[in-house]
C-alpha cells in the first residue's frame, strides 16, 4: 500500500507539473513567457526606437518661420519632419526620404501656445502616428511684456490636459518632448546684428526683444523673469512627461544648446535657421533612437 500511495502521488504530482507549465504559470504564481537567464522574464521594451510615422506639433521653430525668407514659414526645413538635405529631419533620419514623404506631418502653427496643442494633437490623432514631437512654450514666454507671459500654472494645466488627451486617443503612440530654447541666449547672439534688431521691432518676442540695447537694471530684471519662466516651463514638461511611460523629454538639451549666430535665422536673428534646424533634428534624434534614456 505503501508503495501504491508513494506511486500515485509521483503520478499526481507529474500531471499537476503538467498542467501548470501549460497554464504558464511559475512557482510565484505569475506569468510565464520568454525568460532571461536567472529565470527573470526578459523585459519587453516600451519604446520603439525606430517608429515608422511621424506627427510634429508645437509653434513657429517646428515651422522653420524665418529660416527661408522673411516672416514666412518654410516647412520644407523643419527640424522634425522636413525634407530637406541640408537639415536630414528627424522624420528622414527615422524613416528614410521616400518613407517619410507619406508618413510624416507637420501641424505646428506659428504663434502657436501651450493652449493650442489639444487643437494641433486632435489633427495628429486622425493620421494614428507612432511618434510625435512636440516643441511649445516660446510663445507661452514671448508676449507683450512679463506680467502676460502664461502662468506656470496654467502651462502645467494646458499641457497635462494636452497630453492626457493623446494618451486617451492613442494610448501606444510615442511623444518627444523638446526643452524651450534658451531665449535670452537667442537675444544676446541676435543683438549684434542690426537688420535682425530692425525685424525684432515688427513684434517679435518684445517681452525678450524690446529695446534689444538696452542694459539697464529695468531691462536685465525683464529679461531675467523670461528666462525664470522659460525654466519653470522646461521643468513641467520634464515632470508631466516623466509620468508616462512613453513620452521622453529632452533633458534640456535644446535648452542648454548654445545657438551661435550661424544657427540663427539670416533675418530676425532669432529662430533658427537652416543649420540651427539641423541641429534641433540631431538632438531629437539623438533622444528618440536611445536604448535607454
Amino acid at each position: 500500500m505503501r508503495k501504491r500511495g508513494l506511486r500515485s502521488r509521483t503520478v499526481l504530482a507529474a500531471v499537476a507539473a503538467a498542467v501548470l507549465g501549460a497554464a504558464g504559470c511559475d512557482a510565484s504564481g505569475g506569468s510565464g513567457g520568454a525568460r532571461a537567464r536567472g529565470g527573470e522574464p526578459s523585459p519587453v521594451p516600451v519604446w520603439d526606437v525606430s517608429p515608422n510615422s511621424v506627427v510634429a506639433v508645437g509653434d513657429s521653430i517646428t515651422r522653420g518661420f524665418d529660416a527661408c525668407t522673411v516672416l514666412s514659414d518654410c516647412p520644407e526645413v523643419s527640424w522634425a519632419t522636413g525634407d530637406s538635405a541640408e537639415v536630414d529631419s528627424l522624420a528622414v533620419r527615422l524613416l528614410g526620404r521616400t518613407r517619410a514623404a507619406g508618413h510624416s506631418w507637420n501641424y505646428a502653427e506659428t504663434g502657436a501656445r501651450v493652449a493650442d496643442l489639444p487643437a494641433q494633437l486632435a489633427a495628429a490623432e486622425a493620421k494614428r502616428p507612432q511618434l510625435v514631437t512636440v516643441m511649445i512654450g516660446a510663445n507661452d514666454a514671448c508676449r507683450s511684456s512679463t506680467s502676460a507671459m502664461t502662468s506656470v500654472a496654467a502651462f502645467r494645466a494646458d499641457f497635462t490636459a494636452a497630453l492626457a488627451g493623446l494618451r486617451e486617443a492613442l494610448p501606444k503612440t510615442q511623444v518627444y518632448v523638446s526643452s524651450v530654447p534658451d531665449l535670452k541666449r537667442l537675444w544676446s547672439q541676435g543683438r549684434t546684428n542690426a537688420l535682425g534688431k530692425q525685424v525684432w521691432k515688427l513684434g517679435i518676442c518684445p517681452s525678450m526683444l524690446a529695446d534689444a540695447d538696452a542694459v539697464d537694471a529695468a531691462a536685465t530684471r525683464r529679461r531675467e523673469a523670461v528666462r525664470e519662466r522659460v525654466e519653470a516651463y522646461n521643468e513641467v514638461l520634464a515632470q508631466v512627461c516623466a509620468k508616462d511611460r512613453r513620452c521622453r523629454f529632452d533633458g534640456g538639451a535644446v535648452y542648454a544648446y548654445r545657438f551661435g549666430t550661424d544657427a540663427l535665422s539670416p533675418w530676425d536673428w532669432f529662430h533658427p535657421s537652416v543649420s540651427g534646424q539641423a541641429r534641433l533634428a540631431e538632438i531629437a534624434y539623438r533622444i528618440v533612437t536611445a536604448e535607454k534614456q
